[in-house]
């Protein structure tokens, strides 16, 4: 799996667990829903760092918890 798809996958299982929809998240985090949608969309492969820390902040989670998840242990080789 790609870090893209990871993050991804990471977001929307931390907000299963904490029953938050995205646009609530969004809300939580200060951005649009058309961001959270947006990040969340697999064709796009760009992530941004800023975004990413937002969407945390309205997780109530660190940068450092978000990475600390078995999703980022085997990331594929991302240069081909």
């Amino acid at each position: 799996m790609g870090i893209k798809n990871a993050v991804v996958e990471r977001i929307k299982n931390l907000c299963k667990q904490k029953n938050i929809k995205f646009n609530e998240l969004a809300t939580r985090s200060g951005v649009t829903p058309s961001t959270v949608y947006s990040m969340l969309d697999e064709r796009r492969l760009d992530v941004g760092i800023v975004v990413l820390k937002k969407l945390c902040d309205g997780l109530d989670i660190t940068i450092t918890e978000f990475f600390n998840d078995l999703v980022f242990e085997n990331l594929e080789q991302e240069i081909k």
